[in-house]
């Protein structure tokens, strides 16, 4: 179950209410970004998404000599 901009609310309330032993209150009082710093995965790998995989084309294009397109 996602909401709002896919984010996983089940799993956010796990993770802050068991993991972080927060209460109730206290994790409605965080935004997503501050429970992200919390739970330590502020700094995690993202995935590649469509926009990162064009910049990167564009910097990288596909070529090689004598076979430029």
């Amino acid at each position: 179950m996602t909401g709002p901009k896919g984010l996983d609310w089940p799993a956010m309330m796990r993770a802050g209410l068991k993991e972080l032993g927060l209460t109730p209150a206290d994790f409605w009082a965080l935004t997503p970004a501050e429970l992200q710093l919390m739970l330590g995965t502020a700094g995690a790998q993202t995935p590649l998404l469509s926009d990162g995989l064009s910049a990167l084309m564009a910097a990288y294009p596909d070529t090689s000599e004598g076979n430029e397109k």
